[in-house]
């Protein structure tokens, strides 16, 4: 499973890049209004530090504008995907960038039928948004397994990027259900090394230490 992260924070992109833990990055308008300078040089440098996809989001509700827009955020960089919400002219944009060779990340997905018109549509990526399910009492997961399904029984090659995600079950769950990517915020992605038992495991083997070396930790 790939891992990106959901984010447009540079210093956040290094420290899980050092970590190698990021396989590539999406970002969105919030995102990026939370980072200081222009949001095309953000684009810009995370685009040179991550080797992965970056997703990059149209701001724009018409398909002629979409596609112009879309069309000048690739032209940031060739590991540029563009994301696009899946509505009727989203649909139309998806197809006539895929046309033109350009990535698609359709986003906003709450529904399998909404998978499978993106797919159709050309979409590289779609990103079904699992957190958000569940906080009206749904289950994401669901919503996972049953696009993972259609997608087998046709092949299609789109990927599903296991987005809103809350807590690291959703990392975990993503991953049994065999999505392929799951973007998740910097805490999410540092949450899934913790453990309490590790921890306390690390005191006790430490106490131990101590109590045979009273505090000398140089074992060479």
């Amino acid at each position: 499973m790939k891992f990106f992260l959901d984010t447009a924070s540079i210093k956040e992109i290094k420290e899980g890049i050092e970590l190698s833990m990021v396989d590539g990055v999406t970002t969105n308008p919030t995102l990026l209004s939370k980072e200081t300078g222009d949001p095309i040089e953000i684009l810009k440098s995370i685009s040179k530090i991550v080797k992965g996809p970056v997703s990059a989001e149209v701001i724009s509700t018409d398909v002629e504008d979409m596609v112009k827009e879309g069309k000048k955020l690739a032209d940031i960089s060739e590991n540029i995907n563009i994301k696009i919400p899946v509505t009727f002219n989203g649909l139309k944009a998806t197809r006539i960038l895929h046309e033109k060779n350009i990535k698609v990340n359709m986003t906003l997905i709450f529904s399998p039928s909404q998978a499978l018109l993106a797919a159709k549509a050309g979409a590289s990526f779609v990103s079904p948004f699992v957190g958000r399910i569940d906080d009206i009492s749904g289950y994401g997961m669901d919503l996972v397994e049953q696009i993972m399904t259609i997608y087998k029984n046709y092949n299609f090659q789109t990927e599903i990027i296991v987005a809103s995600i809350r807590n690291p079950v959703h990392v975990v769950e993503a991953a049994l259900t065999g999505a392929h990517i799951a973007t998740m915020p910097f805490n999410i992605m540092h949450l899934l090394v913790k453990h309490p038992l590790t921890d306390i495991g690390i005191e006790r083997f430490l106490n131990d230490w101590n109590k045979i070396y009273r505090g000398n930790t140089d074992i060479s």
